[in-house]
C-alpha cells in the first residue's frame, strides 16, 4: 500500500471513530436527561423502581397540604384513582398549586416518600397534561372510570 492510501485510510478511520464517539456521548447525555412520568399507583406497583429520577403526576389530595412554619418545606399527597403518594418539596410552589389540582413533580423516592426538586401545577381548569392523561389512562385501562364521578376535584 502506498503512503497516500495509508494516509487516506488513517483519515477515514479517524473520522469514523470521532463520529462514533460523538454519537455515543450524545446518546449518553440524552439518557441522563430523560424524565419518565408515573402515577402514584404505578410507583406503588414498582414500575418506577429502576429510575433514580422521574416525574410523579396526579391530583393533590384535599386537605393534605402541610407547610412548615419557619421554612419553605411543604408536604402533600398526590393521588390518582388507585393510589396515593406522599410528597415533600422545599421551595416556592406555583401560584396555581392547591387542593384538588393536577400536579407534576420531578424528583426521587426516599424511604417511601417522593422528594420533589420541582413542582408544576396545571394552568387551566379543564387542562390535564397529555403525558399525565395518557399515563393515568394506561394505569387504569382495565377499569371503567367515569372522570367526573371518580376523580377528586
Amino acid at each position: 500500500m502506498n503512503p497516500t492510501r495509508k494516509r487516506r485510510l488513517a483519515i477515514v478511520i479517524s473520522v469514523v471513530a470521532a463520529a462514533a464517539v460523538a454519537v455515543g456521548l450524545t446518546v449518553f447525555a440524552l439518557q441522563r436527561n430523560m424524565s419518565y412520568l408515573f402515577t402514584p399507583s404505578q410507583v406503588q406497583e414498582g414500575q418506577a423502581a429502576q429510575y433514580a429520577t422521574f416525574r410523579l403526576g396526579g391530583m393533590v389530595k384535599s386537605g393534605s397540604i402541610q407547610r412548615a412554619g419557619d421554612t419553605l418545606k411543604v408536604s402533600f399527597i398526590v393521588v390518582d384513582d388507585g393510589g396515593a403518594m406522599p410528597v415533600e418539596y422545599t421551595g416556592i410552589l406555583p401560584d396555581l398549586f392547591r387542593d384538588n389540582q393536577s400536579v407534576i413533580a420531578t424528583g426521587r423516592m426516599d424511604s417511601g416518600r417522593f422528594i420533589a426538586s420541582e413542582v408544576l401545577a396545571k394552568h387551566d381548569e379543564n387542562y390535564m397534561p397529555k403525558e399525565l392523561k395518557d399515563a393515568m389512562a394506561k394505569a387504569h385501562e382495565n377499569r371503567k372510570i367515569d372522570d367526573k364521578k371518580d376523580m377528586p376535584r
